[in-house]
């Protein structure tokens, strides 16, 4: 049985749903059949087997439309696996150690009982929404921290658990 994978996202600059697609291309290597879409586009989780659902982070918190996906599904995904990431640190401290979950990711993580949830580095360059990414960008502090590498990596992990048989 193909298992249908869901990896929805909360972008607002586009970089959250640039690791989403990178998620969706290594979890559909793996022989899953994976849809990635915009957080605010799904309506139902009910024809999928699992869920991988990201968000930007943004003064410490998730991206509205991965928070309101969330909420509004909060049901659904306690009854499937269930892996969230977060992408926002503008340096590169998300590759050199685990950062923990800001505290409303980590109380989705706990409601729904997701079965991990990672940080990566975010990128924050060239034309941006929103007037504080905006000031971040002109004073020199943006750029691009995403590691594809570690990226792969966790989505790889995700795939061997959603493949390997049950015992």
């Amino acid at each position: 049985m193909d298992r249908k994978v869901l990896v929805a996202y909360g972008s607002t600059n586009g970089s959250t749903a640039e690791i989403a697609g990178r998620v969706g291309e290594v979890l559909a290597g793996r022989g899953l059949d994976v849809e990635v879409r915009a957080a605010s586009e799904v309506t139902d989780v009910a024809g999928y087997d699992a869920v991988v659902l990201g968000g930007g982070l943004y003064a410490g918190r998730w991206q509205r439309d991965a928070r309101r996906f969330a909420r509004r599904n909060r049901t659904a995904l306690a009854a499937r696996p269930v892996w969230l990431f977060s992408s926002g640190p503008l340096d590169p401290s998300a590759s050199e150690r685990d950062i923990p979950a800001a505290p409303g990711v980590q109380r989705v993580a706990d409601r729904i009982g997701s079965r991990g949830h990672i940080t990566f580095g975010g990128r924050l360059e060239g034309e941006v929404e929103g007037r504080l990414a905006r000031m971040i960008v002109n004073s020199g502090k943006g750029g691009d921290y995403r590691d594809f590498d570690r990226i792969s990596a966790w989505a790889a992990g995700v795939a061997r658990e959603l493949t390997v048989p049950a015992e």
